[in-house]
């Protein structure tokens, strides 16, 4: 036996009910019938009895091409997975001590970032006594906020995370 029809004995001989809605290979209802008689069919039209709604009362079969059909599937989801974009999140990290040149530079960063469509993850991190001024975290992200809002809309609000204060930015629509 070849695996040609090793693969169609293993597609056709899975029906297991007692009757099944046959659709031929033109698309048009043969009518309900037992699964042999319907293999039947499929081989003398050298295509397969593929069941297509095991749910369904009688269930349904269709007489089809199965590695055609196989090949259609697979392309079509090759397809679908092209169509995707895929969503980067980059961070940039600040501490309350940021100077101001590493500030425009991050947010130099953060803004380049933005324009090649990828969200930003900002936060600020906190090292022992800096946890006691968390607002100057919040006047930092609050001034990325304002400076990137032609470019970016804040995604999620501010808040603390562990050490850290955070806010996801994502770029304009």
């Amino acid at each position: 036996m070849d695996s040609e029809s090793i693969r169609k004995t293993r597609v056709n001989e899975r029906i297991r009910a007692r009757e099944v809605r046959v659709i031929g290979s033109s698309g048009a209802q043969l009518g309900i019938m037992t699964p042999d008689a319907a293999l039947k069919l499929a081989e003398e039209e050298g295509l397969d009895l593929v069941e297509v709604a095991p749910e369904a009362a009688p269930p349904v079969c269709r007489i089809m091409d199965f590695g055609k059909y196989r090949y259609q599937l697979n392309k079509k989801a090759q397809e679908s997975r092209k169509k995707q974009k895929v969503i980067v999140i980059k961070e940039v990290k600040f501490r309350p001590k940021t100077d101001e040149h590493d500030y425009q530079f991050k947010k130099n960063n953060i803004s380049r970032f933005i324009s090649k469509s990828n969200k930003v993850k900002v936060s600020v991190m906190f090292r022992g006594r800096e946890h006691q001024h968390r607002e100057i975290g919040q006047r930092i992200l609050e001034r990325i906020r304002t400076e990137l809002e032609e470019v970016a809309i804040v995604e999620s609000s501010p808040r603390m995370e562990g050490p850290f204060l955070y806010m996801m930015m994502a770029p304009k629509r």
